[in-house]
């Protein structure tokens, strides 16, 4: 599930190389923690947020066989 935080992330800045994605495990939580270089934030996050819950959308999406919540939060 990383991987594919990554790969959507690295797929939507200017600096792939700055992109990193972290795990965090919680009782039956998981968070994906994304960071990007500071001048990539704003096209991570979209206009009114709209990629961002594109890309949350997709990790829940995929995370729907595993009996755990995820998020992904972005920080910056």
């Amino acid at each position: 599930m990383e991987e594919l935080v990554a790969v959507i992330a690295k797929a939507l800045v200017d600096h792939p190389e700055d992109v990193t994605v972290r795990a965090v495990e919680k009782d039956h939580l998981i968070v994906y923690e994304l960071s990007v270089h500071p001048d990539d934030v704003g096209k991570v996050i979209g206009k009114q947020g709209r990629i961002a819950k594109a890309l949350r959308t997709v990790v829940t999406s995929a995370a729907v066989k595993s009996d755990k919540r995820v998020t992904v939060d972005i920080l910056s």
